[in-house]
């Protein structure tokens, strides 16, 4: 791939996606357009590439997603998870007992694992036996991400990353070398094809965002875009879950710190604890 053709494709991955593609994923993005250009019948690499100047609509759409990184293992960096579980999910069960409604977005899924990992939790806090209504959305960029998501089919290297045997036990069934998901567990999760460059209005009100390994792949204006609808879509007292890993990325005045880092909320959110301030 010549600098010119490798050009052509970073921006193309931008205008579609937000992801910033340097001169050092030159590799990476030669080894995931050789399946693409197989099939679309190229017979060699190089005529793919000198279609990304102008390519066709289809084309465009796969090479985009090809670009997506599509790992991630079960309760990944796990002080998130147990944040949630410990803190912000008692919260909001107090906050909304009235209501008994819990509308949570996770977003760039991958394959699926982050969501099921919430779904987990959920159904271990035994909200439903209760009478809650629990709306949990799992969304992705590529549509071969969610449909293995919401195939729930994992091999036995991905579920052994990170994701204890007894919840192994209680909530897949072993289909030769792989693991499935049981029904309720994927019955719990509304996955849809989304591209966070587009409007969040279809999401409605949140009350928990994930959106953790994604944001540091972005411009800075495409951060900002972002961070900015996700405050728009969340409740006033509602959480957003960057993690670790989001770079540099403006969030005051519309978010600050919680009380675990990687966790945000809008400033002064009623029943919160006091929020340390975010870069």
């Amino acid at each position: 791939m010549t600098p010119a053709e490798f050009w052509n494709l970073a921006d193309l991955v931008r205008r579609r996606s937000g992801l910033v593609l340097t001169p050092d994923k030159i590799r990476f993005a030669e080894s995931k357009l050789a399946p693409i250009a197989g099939r679309f019948g190229f017979r060699k690499s190089a005529e793919l590439y000198a279609e990304l100047a102008h390519p066709r609509e289809e084309i465009a759409q796969a090479v985009a997603e090809a670009m997506t990184v599509n790992d991630s293992s079960f309760f990944r960096d796990r002080a998130p998870f147990e944040h949630f579980r410990d803190v912000t999910l008692p919260r909001l069960v107090k906050a909304r007992e009235t209501q008994k409604r819990l509308r949570i977005w996770c977003s760039a899924i991958a394959h699926g694992q982050e969501a099921y990992s919430l779904a987990m939790m959920l159904d271990d806090a035994g909200l439903a036996a209760q009478d809650w209504k629990i709306e949990l959305v799992g969304t992705d960029f590529s549509a071969e991400a969610v449909s293995r998501a919401r195939a729930g089919v994992y091999s036995q290297y991905e579920v052994q990353r990170g994701l204890p045997i007894q919840l192994l036990v209680k909530y897949f069934t072993q289909e030769g070398e792989n693991w499935r998901v049981n029904d309720r567990l994927r019955h719990m999760i509304t996955f849809r094809t989304f591209n966070l460059l587009d409007h969040f209005g279809w999401l409605g009100t949140l009350d928990v965002i994930f959106c953790r390994n994604v944001l540091m792949y972005f411009d800075e204006h495409t951060k900002s875009d972002v961070v900015h609808k996700m405050a728009d879509a969340l409740a006033p007292d509602g959480y957003l879950v960057l993690g670790d890993t989001i770079g540099s990325v403006k969030l005051r005045p519309r978010f600050e710190e919680s009380d675990l880092r990687g966790i945000y909320a809008k400033p002064r959110a009623a029943g919160m604890k006091p929020a340390r301030a975010a870069g």
